[in-house]
């Protein structure tokens, strides 16, 4: 088990990664991690309490929560507990300012558990990390995803329950055996739901994978050119989104200095994930890694914000 006191933070003094569980117990046909890792285990609540409070004692204002299934917490330990139990005991910490779940299965997301999460409100943002990875059914059958149905009952589940809600997703393309039909279908799934944020990946074999071993395997350039298509649509659906908070006046969470620009930083709204999405690039008084500012939003760009303390 890993140890709380001494934690070195490589990510700066504005968030930090808080791992709640290793291995998984899903048997996706693309993924070697039950292979390398083991199934899931869940680190104990007051461990991870300790360790929360630790980070937070340093500064850090942002706790982004990840594990192979976040909602799969506490299955395994004694008296079957489950994420809110764990969530109980984070949300009251002093100093959190933004808890993030990252990597929720579909499945996971009851309506107990969003219901549950409307009525814990700050300091847990809004944002659903939930990867899909396709929206075809034979697609999905074939992945031996735990949830081979329709993935838009649980999108629309959670917009139900927070219709302002912030979702990200990650969306493979070029699995063996997809065809141009369930490649249609899952660009006019993207261009449906409008995630706010999008990864797309093109397949690639893990050896010692079920995936790796089947036939009617996608060509590398048909991958490519898939995935190219998918992306060349999120940017416009991003930047959409983006224009909306043009002249509002948002709280920014400063991360770190710009590497080349003197006085302008780069930090996020509660929209935005650290690493894998977009960013805010914000300059003004009080402006200094750590803080949470507020700013007016002057600029939007495709993935990006321009912002003035």
């Amino acid at each position: 088990e890993p140890t709380v006191p001494g934690r070195i933070l490589s990510t700066g003094p504005s968030y930090a990664w808080l791992k709640i569980s290793d291995g998984c117990r899903h048997a996706c046909s693309f993924c070697a991690i039950p292979n390398i890792r083991g199934g899931h285990r869940s680190h104990c609540k007051d461990m991870i309490v300790r360790e929360a409070r630790a980070l937070l004692d340093q500064g850090v204002k942002e706790l982004n929560l990840v594990a192979q299934d976040l909602t799969e917490w506490g299955c395994d330990l004694d008296g079957k507990q489950d994420l809110r139990t764990l969530l109980d005991g984070l949300l009251p910490l002093q100093g959190l300012e933004r808890l993030r779940l990252m990597y929720l299965y579909p499945a996971g997301m009851t309506h107990e558990m969003l219901k549950y999460l409307r009525e814990a409100g700050k300091p847990f943002v809004p944002y659903f990390d939930v990867p899909v990875q396709h929206s075809h059914p034979d697609v999905l059958s074939r992945m031996g995803r735990p949830f081979a149905r329709n993935p838009r009952e649980a999108i629309d589940r959670i917009r139900n329950v927070f219709p302002e809600a912030a979702l990200r997703t990650s969306i493979m393309v070029g699995f063996p055996g997809e065809t141009e039909e369930h490649f249609e279908h899952l660009r006019e799934f993207i261009e449906e739901v409008r995630f706010q944020h999008l990864g797309v990946f093109a397949y690639r074999a893990e050896e010692g994978t079920p995936a790796a071993a089947m036939p009617d395997q996608v060509e590398d350039r048909v991958k490519e050119w898939r995935r190219d298509l998918l992306m060349e649509a999120q940017a416009d659906i991003s930047a959409e989104w983006l224009s909306r908070f043009e002249g509002d006046r948002l709280p920014i969470l400063v991360d770190a200095p710009h590497p080349e620009w003197p006085g302008l930083h780069t930090g996020r709204a509660w929209f935005q994930a650290p690493e894998i999405d977009g960013m805010v690039y914000i300059s003004g008084p009080g402006v200094e890694p750590g803080a949470l500012v507020d700013a007016d939003i002057v600029e939007c760009r495709d993935y990006d914000l321009v912002a003035l303390a």
